[in-house]
């Protein structure tokens, strides 16, 4: 197939145009041109902004791609725009959505209301009622935070007729170059040798599906070349949502750590410690349909993908760190507190 890939510079670009290339596929990633990224030299590299997308019409035509991978569709007019470019240019659009669509991430984030999912959720549960998640936290209307919408974005991606759509609902991305160091909160602590890490009581039960790298840019890489994923919308990540608790303790282990893990009740949480979330709602998915459907597994055993993750961010901390999240002072007087009420007790 012939792939034209809008991003790929990223944290999981790279590792689908690996996984396309050694499968053999043609593929030219569309950029800014602003991230290095380590591609394999048969990759073409089309330099320009998304929002000027139009303006390489001809470019791509010439190309002539089978499907269109939309690697970073934040907004809807950005969809819109994919969905006008190559309307009679490609085959099929395949864009990367979020499961921070479903009404289970608005209230855990306390956006929406109602009851807390008995079960994984499948992709046929519910939506957030309230769009614009992250418009709270945008400092101007500028930002990509102020219009991200992934909700709009798979509406615009599936309304097209004459031009199919795909829509992959992806989980928490970890592994190697993670720019968001989702393990850094916990690994820094046990690399200091913490002999006690606390962890809200609500916490400790509350999961959340997650997925290594290369298993979610292989996801990503099959749905783009099999034409049975047409038309559909799939939850990508790993079959199990591990409690956070158990997360937390996997991670110990693979990082030998010693110590201990205290569950710690909110009122007792130190400030900086908290979170606004509501614990109660589990970001737990159903992962069952792409596999049934499109005869997906996971290529990096969860141990193995662990492992990797693990020594990757003990070699690579993040370049700037708010030691206002590391003060150890007021964990080890929350911790004193709680031990000497227990044994009052």
């Amino acid at each position: 197939m012939r792939i034209v890939i809008i991003g790929g510079t990223g944290f999981i670009g790279p590792w689908v145009v690996r996984h396309l290339v050694g499968d053999g596929h043609v593929v030219a990633v569309f950029h800014r041109g602003h991230t290095a990224a380590d591609l394999p030299l048969a990759v073409a590299q089309i330099k320009g902004d998304r929002q000027q997308l139009s303006a390489f019409a001809a470019e791509f035509t010439r190309f002539a791609p089978d499907v269109v991978l939309d690697m970073f569709p934040y907004t809807e007019q950005d969809a819109m725009l994919v969905m006008r470019t190559f309307r009679g240019v490609c085959g099929r659009v395949v864009a990367v959505s979020s499961m921070d669509v479903y009404s289970a991430y608005g209230r855990f984030c306390r956006l929406d209301d109602g009851p807390p999912e008995l079960q994984p959720f499948a992709e046929s549960a519910p939506l957030r009622s309230v769009l614009y998640p992250y418009r709270a936290s945008a400092q101007q209307p500028s930002d990509l935070a102020y219009n991200y919408e992934k909700i709009l974005v798979e509406q615009a991606v599936m309304s097209v007729a004459k031009l199919p759509g795909t829509v992959l609902r992806l989980p928490q991305v970890y592994g190697p170059g993670d720019p968001q160091h989702r393990f850094f909160e916990f690994l820094k602590r046990m690399n200091d040798n913490r002999p006690v890490i606390l962890l809200e009581e609500g916490r400790a039960q509350w999961r959340w599906t997650r997925g290594y790298v290369e298993n979610i840019a292989a996801a990503i890489a099959l749905a783009a070349t099999d034409d049975r994923a047409a038309g559909h919308i799939y939850n990508v990540g790993e079959r199990e949502a591990f409690p956070e608790l158990e997360w937390l303790e996997r991670i110990g282990r693979m990082a030998s750590w010693t110590g201990s893990i205290k569950l710690i009740s909110k009122p007792a949480l130190p400030e900086h410690l908290a979170a606004p979330y509501d614990w109660r709602h589990h970001l737990a998915a159903d992962t069952n349909r792409i596999r049934r459907e499109l005869d997906y597994e996971e290529r990096i055993s969860a141990d193995e993908a662990l492992r990797r993750t693990v020594a990757w961010e003990c070699a690579h901390a993040p370049p700037q760190v708010d030691l206002a999240r590391f003060d150890y002072a007021a964990e080890d007087a929350a911790y004193v507190t709680i031990r000497n009420s227990e044994g009052e007790k």
